[in-house]
């Protein structure tokens, strides 16, 4: 990387931009806030955003055009499908997998300070943290109960475990590392479990033979095309949980390649979303999808 002396127009594009920038977040600093009772509350608060606005933005035109002056060798846009491996002990690993050990001991480690610190006696109004984490194992509860047909708390209990660590692994391309999840191998283990899991409470529910009797009703000669669908889960799964999050990792790298020097902010607030936002998204469906499944093993067939 070399610093490349900027042209006339550059410099005083770089200067324009700093003194807006930094002349509108004073003007925004001197315009006083108001109480919401007063009459000019609405309009000073506009103001006061419209200056933040105008300030944010030319200090990022600012920002890029002085990093645009450090030249850096180009290279094409690439993405690579299979994660780097890394020698652990003499045996090759996938970094996916290295980084899903890590997640789950940070997991693991968090949840018992939680229990020890933050929770250490459970009450009966929950506040908090709690409350938090008491609407979220209510929601997927409710959604067992919805999907299954009635409670269940070992499976409840399974899909919150893989909400978390799905959330983990997601969220560790904040830091600059691949997530896990973009990782084909560790899609088809979650879909794989939900395979297993498919087939447990199928048999558990209706017993060995009417699993079985599931395949020849209404007709035994639909039973091949009900095997192949029932094969084909995990890998539809695992494909489409796949495609999603390596599409929201591509997005994110695409927009730092194609903005180059003026990339600074911008895929971070996108990153907020690729890597919150969206995998909670995918994970409802993901366990909407599996519950589905689980609820139609274990049904009556007619």
């Amino acid at each position: 990387m070399q610093f490349i002396m900027p042209s006339i127009g550059k410099w005083i594009a770089i200067v324009l931009s700093l003194a807006i920038g930094v002349a509108a977040l004073y003007f925004r600093a001197r315009i006083p806030q108001p109480e919401k009772t007063d009459a000019g509350f609405k309009a000073a608060k506009k103001k006061r955003n419209l200056f933040m606005m105008a300030g944010v933005l030319a200090l990022w035109l600012c920002s890029g055009l002085i990093l645009g002056c450090f030249a850096s060798e180009t290279s094409n846009f690439t993405v690579s499908i299979s994660p780097a491996r890394v020698d652990i002990f003499g045996f090759s690993v996938s970094s996916s997998v290295v980084m899903t050990w890590i997640v789950i001991a940070v997991l693991s480690l968090a949840a018992i300070l939680i229990r020890i610190f933050a929770i250490p006696r459970f009450k009966e109004t929950p506040r908090g943290l709690q409350l938090v984490l008491e609407t979220a194992v209510g929601a997927i509860n409710d959604l067992t109960k919805e999907k299954y047909g009635h409670p269940n708390e070992g499976l409840a209990s399974y899909f919150f475990a893989m909400g978390a660590l799905f959330i983990g692994t997601a969220i560790v391309e904040l830091v600059g590392f691949r997530p896990p999840t973009t990782d084909l191998s560790m899609t088809f283990s979650y879909a794989l479990i939900t395979f297993v899991l498919i087939n447990v409470f199928g048999i558990y529910k209706r017993g060995l033979k009417g699993r079985a009797q599931a395949y020849i009703k209404p007709n035994a000669i639909i039973a091949p095309f009900k095997l192949i669908s029932d094969l084909a889960v995990p890998i539809s799964l695992a494909c489409r949980l796949f495609g999603n999050m390596l599409g929201g990792m591509i997005v994110v790298e695409l927009l730092y390649y194609a903005l180059g020097a003026f990339s600074i902010g911008i895929p971070a607030l996108l990153g907020l979303y690729f890597n919150a936002f969206h995998p909670l998204i995918q994970y409802f469906i993901f366990i909407n999808l599996s519950l589905t499944f689980i609820g139609e093993a274990v049904e009556e067939v007619a």
